[in-house]
């Protein structure tokens, strides 16, 4: 059985910015826009690997959910607890140095792990975290 990941979500709490941050500050590729009902939903992936995306979603969009389940979400986002994302690259330091530059909002400077792997973090507009590892 051959089994991949397609696409993984993430929620925004404002398109546009996430727009920025994944085309313009991660160079990710954009692959699909499409709006509903005053919402839109963005899919974006790294050039050269269209086998692999994360769709950008309205973080509040699911009709069953309630205004307090819909708060906490909003909370969690903030916070950066709701949702986070794993990335991997060739050159942590170079890769870290880039984003910083363009602007990324640094939650940790690239550090040896004690469980083995040289990682980094940032958070996308709406909080998600975005931890980038150096693959080995």
């Amino acid at each position: 059985m051959d089994i991949s990941i397609h696409a993984s979500f993430l929620p925004h709490d404002g398109p546009e910015a996430a727009l920025v941050f994944y085309r313009d500050v991660l160079g990710f590729e954009v692959r699909g826009d499409a709006g509903h009902a005053g919402m839109r939903w963005l899919t974006v992936g790294p050039p050269g690997r269209p086998e692999t995306s994360i769709v950008l979603h309205p973080a509040i969009a699911d009709p069953g959910l309630t205004d307090e389940e819909r708060r906490t979400i909003v909370e969690m986002m903030a916070k950066g607890t709701f949702a986070m994302v794993l990335l991997a690259t060739d050159d942590i330091d170079a890769a870290f140095d880039l984003l910083a530059a363009r602007g990324a909002d640094v939650v940790q400077e690239p550090t040896d792990q004690p469980y083995g792997v040289r990682d980094c973090a940032f958070r996308d507009p709406a909080g998600n975290l975005i931890r980038l590892q150096e693959r080995s």
